[in-house]
């Protein structure tokens, strides 16, 4: 965030609050930059925005004050988009601070996935598959899912038909797992309580505390094997892609027939040739994150 800066007129009149939605326009309203805007521009959801974008690496928890003084909005504007905020999921609160949750990932990925992931992965996705001659895929997380976002084919090894747009559940896939094992203990336990875990053939694992263990292991690790989970005679292995920040933000995995496939092999095999191609794409990332406009 460049500026904390409070806009001109964003304080309330009066101690009850009254005309703060009208003081806030106005603020919003009365800068050059307000003036030569379209008549459909809506400036409420400007000042919903300026609140998501008053927390940052600095300030990840905030007062109701501070993100008054932060966004320029008087305390009752803060306070009402805050709270909707809340009831939608996108900012805990404790009764004092307020702070980001990971659901606010959800309007990044509505980015990747639409554009940017899908544009520069394809490419890479195609020469990965030309080279190992095995299928290849991205995709990102969407509870309690995975969505498939990218694919090269080559030739089709399973009964079930993927494409982009496919979802399968995220426990029990090589992707899905490489995704909820970047996700802090308390994040992946509430999605284990909450998620519905039916097996998908005999090996699918779904006991959390056994889950646990292995995502563990892939965090460790840094990638992640599935063996017939998903579908019999199926194998298959996954690594991260990360951001500019180094947080995951999607996966890449090749789906193997498991007869021809080994997990030594996949190991030595297809593994680096996956955490190059992912590094492609990370370079890609960061190329675009570094010339697009702030």
């Amino acid at each position: 965030m460049t500026s904390r800066q409070p806009r001109p007129g964003g304080s309330s009149t009066g101690p009850s609050g009254a005309g703060d939605d009208q003081n806030d326009d106005r603020a919003f309203d009365s800068d050059t930059e307000g003036a030569r805007r379209s008549t459909e521009f809506v400036a409420s959801l400007e000042r919903g925005l300026s609140v998501i974008r008053a927390f940052d690496a600095d300030h990840p928890s905030l007062s109701l004050s501070d993100v008054a003084r932060a966004t320029g909005l008087s305390r009752a504007s803060a306070r009402r988009f805050l709270h909707t905020l809340v009831e939608l999921g996108y900012v805990r609160s404790d009764g004092k601070l307020f702070s980001l949750r990971p659901q606010i990932l959800e309007l990044g990925y509505a980015y990747l996935s639409s554009v940017t992931l899908p544009e520069i992965a394809q490419p890479h996705l195609r020469a990965l598959s030309d080279e190992v001659g095995e299928s290849s895929s991205v995709s990102v997380l969407e509870p309690p899912d995975v969505v498939y976002v990218a694919r090269a084919s080559v030739r089709r090894i399973v009964r079930i038909s993927i494409n982009v747009g496919t979802r399968y559940p995220a426990f029990a896939t090589s992707m899905g797992r490489v995704l909820l094992a970047d996700k802090p203990q308390a994040w992946i336990d509430d999605y284990l309580k909450s998620t519905l875990r039916e097996p998908l053939t005999p090996r699918t694992i779904t006991d959390p505390d056994r889950l646990r263990e292995v995502l563990a292991q892939v965090a460790k690790d840094g990638y992640a094997i599935v063996n017939q989970e998903i579908e019999v005679g199926l194998r298959s292995i996954a690594v991260p892609i990360r951001d500019l920040d180094g947080a995951v933000v999607a996966a890449m995995n090749i789906p193997t027939p498991a007869a021809a496939w080994t997990n030594q092999r996949l190991r030595s095999v297809l593994l680096p040739a996956l955490r190059r191609t992912a590094e492609k794409i990370e370079a890609d990332l960061r190329d675009v994150g570094t010339k697009a406009p702030t």
